[in-house]
């Protein structure tokens, strides 16, 4: 009867030794696997602190790279902004200069037309009061070249009865102080002629002494 209740006790022992042992292999497996979950965690973590320094990096690098971009920018828009004045500079040289060579071209031909202009009224002082073809043929070839003349902006520099001036007028006689008031020109031996402000011809003239 004693050695049944023993081998119970016995069975009952063991019973409760597996049991132990099967919680503490449960608490073992417990511990393992939140240890391995911790460490995949801490491996994820420091994966997103490495990916986060990288980013970092990254966009240092960007802001430097940008930075050095936008200072060849401003190079070349200075160098573009500097090349544009240089050449609206060397536009507006080129400009002037070939208006001054085309104002002094039209000079020398108007010039060498003024000649023909005085030939003409010479040739109708010379007719007088004869009235004829010829006389009537002059008379227009002079209108017309004077109108064209006019067009061009050529003026006459017909200065009788005016003060004399050297910068329009050329005195190469003397007149007396019956011949009208003192320092006026008194006579226009050749007209002058002027294109704007410039003169091609200075009046050839006679002025009243005093």
């Amino acid at each position: 009867m004693n050695k049944k209740h023993d081998k119970q006790r016995a069975g009952g022992e063991n019973a409760t030794l597996r049991e132990k042992i099967r919680k503490a292999a449960e608490s073992l497996k417990d511990k393992a696997e939140r240890a391995k979950n911790m460490s995949e965690e801490n491996k994820v973590t420091q994966e997103q602190e490495a990916e986060t320094t990288e980013q970092v990096v990254d966009v240092a690098a960007l802001q430097e790279e940008l930075e050095k971009t936008k200072a060849q920018c401003d190079e070349y828009l200075d160098l573009a902004q500097r090349k544009q004045a240089e050449f609206a500079n060397y536009r507006r040289r080129t400009e002037g200069v070939r208006q001054e060579a085309f104002d002094d071209g039209r000079r020398d031909a108007i010039e060498k037309l003024l000649p023909v202009i005085d030939n003409l009224e010479r040739a109708l002082a010379a007719a007088g009061e004869n009235e004829g073809g010829l006389k009537a043929g002059v008379e227009m070839v002079l209108r017309q070249t004077k109108e064209t003349f006019a067009k061009m902006g050529v003026e006459e520099i017909d200065p009788l009865g005016q003060p004399f001036d050297a910068e329009l007028h050329n005195a190469v006689m003397q007149g007396s102080e019956d011949e009208g008031e003192p320092g006026t020109v008194c006579m226009v031996l050749q007209k002058g002629y002027k294109l704007g402000n410039r003169v091609i011809r200075h009046a050839m003239v006679k002025v009243v002494a005093g």
